[in-house]
């Protein structure tokens, strides 16, 4: 069962990988157990995973902990959302048309390469400290390099998928949506799974602006009165929801796209 996984390139072996992965996850914990218990440093610093699992339990029961994920994944997939739905068309706009391209390639590949903390003043300026500004941010840390990746999935489509269309007759936007877009779906899945979870990362800037709720907002608070097991604990939580996220994403793209 285990054989694959020592071969170059091997064979899928699900089993074999969990169980991996789950003796992986129990070594480290193992290590971090044994390093907080023998002393090796300070509890403030690193406390044992004991610690932080009562921390998460004490939050989930009186801190309004789910409450505070559920706002915060709110917060998430609307600003993820906003920025596929923008991207999609934009990024499939890019690749077919040069005059598109050519237009917003340079000013995306500029903002992109912002980093997303020093345009807080400005989104603060701009919308104030409302539920918009958090959206924003969000939003930011997403949508320009998500469109670049659907521009280059849908520039991968081979030419010939094109050339088949317009012999049939096919007008251009049947072509983008019917061909191009059916074409780059793997890969546009997969690039969606990246970038939502680039969004997540982002979580914590965007809820450190006049938040009273979400899971940055509690980390941040925890942090402010140094109490160490609760922000590892929000910091695992973010960890959980963005693991389950992405494998019900993958297992998404193995039901739908079953030929690749």
């Amino acid at each position: 069962m285990f054989g694959k996984l020592f071969t170059f390139r091997g064979g899928k072996s699900p089993a074999a990988e969990l169980i991996v992965g789950l003796a992986a996850a129990a070594i480290l914990l193992g290590f971090w157990e044994l390093a907080a218990r023998l002393g090796l440093v300070k509890p403030q610093f690193l406390p044992s995973p004991g610690d932080v699992l009562a921390a998460l339990w004490r939050m989930l029961t009186q801190q309004d902990l789910l409450w505070h994920t559920a706002v915060s994944a709110g917060r998430v997939w609307s600003a993820f959302l906003l920025a596929a739905l923008m991207a999609i068309p934009i990024g499939m706009m890019m690749s077919s048309y040069r005059i598109v391209g050519a237009s917003l390639e340079p000013m995306i590949d500029f903002i992109r390469y912002l980093p997303v903390p020093a345009l807080v003043p400005l989104s603060i300026i701009w919308f104030g400290v409302g539920e918009s500004t958090k959206i924003f941010l969000l939003w930011l840390g997403t949508f320009f390099q998500l469109v670049l990746f659907v521009a280059d999935d849908a520039r991968r489509v081979p030419n010939e998928y094109v050339e088949v269309a317009r012999t049939v007759g096919a007008q251009s936007r049947q072509v983008m949506t019917d061909v191009i877009f059916r074409a780059m779906g793997p890969s546009l899945l997969d690039n969606l799974r990246i970038t939502l979870g680039w969004c997540w990362t982002y979580l914590i800037i965007a809820e450190i602006v006049a938040a009273d709720s979400g899971i940055g907002f509690v980390i941040w608070s925890a942090r402010r009165y140094v109490k160490t097991p609760e922000v590892m604990a929000g910091v695992l939580v973010i960890g959980l929801v963005g693991l389950v996220t992405d494998q019900l994403l993958r297992v998404l793209h193995r039901k739908i796209f079953q030929y690749v």
